[in-house]
């Protein structure tokens, strides 16, 4: 038999993100007009997350993972550590075939002379 207990301290220390599929019926649970608990309970999800899948769709009407500004930053920084010769034009070009980001030149400047190197 389960403890209420027991299963709270299951349901604590996540920190992964939840999947599109678990997002979506979230989603799909608040358009039936289940309430946040009435969806925490039934995916075994904390009602803070249900929370947050909730006012991100009305926010911005999708519960995808939206991408990182430092996620960006680091790797700009471990390009230019690969090869400091490296124009703004050719760590731009190799960003965004690398990992899909979209960046200017002028972005790669202004970003590179925050964190330090100057050309």
């Amino acid at each position: 038999m389960q403890t209420a207990s027991t299963n709270i301290c299951e349901r604590m220390g996540r920190s992964q993100e939840l999947n599109e599929f678990k997002n979506g019926t979230v989603i799909g649970c608040h358009l039936c007009n289940k309430s946040i608990r009435e969806i925490s309970l039934l995916l075994n999800i904390p009602q803070s997350s249900v929370c947050g899948i909730i006012t991100k769709w009305k926010q911005l009407g999708t519960t995808a993972t939206q991408p990182s500004s430092e996620r960006g930053q680091r790797m700009l920084k471990c390009t230019v550590g690969r090869s400091r010769s490296l124009s703004a034009e050719s760590i731009a070009k190799d960003l965004q075939t690398s990992c899909g980001l979209q960046i200017s030149t002028t972005t790669v400047c202004r970003e590179l002379q925050g964190m330090g190197f100057h050309g």
